[in-house]
């Protein structure tokens, strides 16, 4: 208590240079609230001290503490990350990175006016979709397509349009959670359709849709299983059923690929997930998908399949509310534009991750390791303190080892690929502060953990990650050290 009245008031604190500093950057509102908060904040601390404290010291604390209250609040909280984790399409850590032909594509809309619903050709209003529909009809083979803000998004606009106050049948083993516990079943009901399951977890058979069938039927519905796979004793129906079945009836068939793959992968290692241009050549009529997912451009839910109900669902009120921006349809049109000029492994990131080979990864491995104790012994050999003879005993190992890598972002999920990373292990610094304290740094670095050491995958990492992550390393040893 003997401190309180130490506490400067809030004209003295605005009135110092540096505080007048972040006035001249920021709102004086802004400066004056972030005082009144930190003064607050000091004042309650001080109640608990005993011992007298210096008014400067108090003085300088305050100020120090405004200073970094304000860059942190208008810094942002959304920031790059490193991922060491392996985890190729980590939902975390926003799923895809861009490819750079959609990151220039998405500046160079941004900063400038643009013909998102212009036809230049007869100087009138056009429409934002022809941008990327004509882009997925040629990729895909499908007769039609459309873009809205996610895939639970487009499956909602597809059931709205076509099924609301009918009936649409499902099996029972693909009554999915699709993450962040939005359900098939739920998204459903919202969309006002009527849900009929059939079959059981997990055997269903065509049949079971066959007989389901009445006069309230609107649509046969499948959702792929990507992110859960049920072995066994089990049977499901194939597209190619289904659509026959469909065709027989006179019904749509209504596919939710999930994660929509448009360029095989099968020499990665990633069999048996369809594309999506099987399922068109299947007969689907509707098909919906992500697209920061298998296709590695921004979130986006695409629909693609028969004009006839994709010409539906673009007249449905719903998709005001649905629609994507300008920088979306841009980073898309980015990314698809890879695809068609027919290099989607060299210069998309999560196809080029994906499709690595062991030798590559081991090779990149082997990179960060030199690099890592290169920088380490650099430190060693420049410092001359006694303090620093202690840096030697920070680590107790590091070295090159194999790992299992995975595809994440709820596709491939009992696949593991065969992965290279580096092996950390601390000596006097515990794994889960050195964690944290990378976490901390902007941009901040994310690995995984085995046996008390950090372990570094080189599968995620882009170009120019290997520096930084060096650099992050270096300096938490030196810190340590120094402690």
């Amino acid at each position: 208590m003997i401190n309180l009245k130490k506490i400067p008031s809030i004209d003295e604190i605005l009135i110092q240079e540096e505080i007048q500093q972040l006035i001249a950057r920021y709102k004086r509102d802004f400066v004056v609230g972030t005082a009144r908060t930190i003064v607050a904040e000091i004042r309650e601390e001080l109640r608990a001290v005993t011992e007298e404290i210096d008014k400067n010291v108090i003085f300088t604390a305050i100020v120090d503490k405004i200073k970094l209250m304000a860059e942190s609040v208008n810094a942002g909280t959304l920031q790059r990350v490193i991922n060491g984790t392996g985890v190729v399409l980590h939902t975390n850590l926003g799923r895809a990175p861009l490819a750079e032909r959609a990151i220039k594509h998405v500046q160079e809309i941004g900063r400038s006016y643009n013909n998102l619903e212009m036809d230049l050709d007869k100087g009138e209003r056009g429409s934002r979709y022809y941008h990327i529909e004509d882009l997925l009809k040629k990729l895909t083979g499908a007769e039609a397509a459309l873009v809205v803000n996610n895939n639970a998004a487009a499956v909602m606009l597809g059931l709205t349009t076509l099924a609301a106050g009918k009936e649409v049948i499902v099996s029972r083993g693909q009554l999915v959670e699709i993450g962040g516990a939005f359900r098939i079943p739920e998204v459903m009901k919202l969309s006002g359709a009527r849900l009929m399951e059939v079959g059981t977890t997990n055997k269903t058979y065509v049949s079971d849709y066959a007989q389901a069938i009445n006069e309230e039927t609107a649509l046969l519905f499948s959702a792929h299983t990507s992110n859960y796979q049920i072995i066994g004793f089990t049977a499901e129906v194939s597209m190619k059923e289904l659509v026959s079945l469909g065709k027989e009836k006179g019904l749509p068939v209504f596919m939710d690929l999930g994660s929509g793959i448009i360029t095989s992968l099968d020499d990665g290692g990633l069999k048996g997930e369809p594309t999506v241009q099987e399922c068109v050549q299947a007969g689907a009529d509707i098909i919906t998908f992500s697209g920061d997912k298998m296709l590695g451009g921004p979130q986006a839910g695409i629909i693609v399949g028969k004009k006839e109900y994709i010409e539906k669902m673009k007249t449905n009120q719903l998709l005001r509310a649905l629609r994507v921006d300008k920088l979306i349809l841009s980073a898309l049109e980015g990314t698809l534009l890879e695809y068609l000029s027919g290099h989607p492994r060299g210069n998309i990131p999560i196809i080029q991750m994906l499709t690595y080979s062991p030798e590559q990864l081991e090779e990149k491995a082997e990179n960060l390791f030199c690099l890592l104790k290169a920088r380490l012994k650099d430190n060693q050999a420049h410092i001359n303190s006694p303090v620093l003879s202690k840096h030697k005993e920070a680590l107790s190992s590091i070295k090159v080892i194999t790992l299992e890598d995975m595809v994440g972002g709820g596709a491939y999920p009992n696949h593991k690929m065969p992965g290279a990373g580096v092996e950390i292990e601390f000596n006097r610094i515990s794994l889960e502060n050195a964690a944290r304290e990378l976490r901390f740094k902007n941009p901040a670095l994310v690995t995984r953990r085995q046996d008390n050491k950090m372990l570094i995958s080189v599968r995620t990492l882009l170009p120019g990650d290997e520096q930084e992550i060096v650099e992050m390393i270096a300096k938490l040893i030196e810190e340590d050290s120094v402690n």
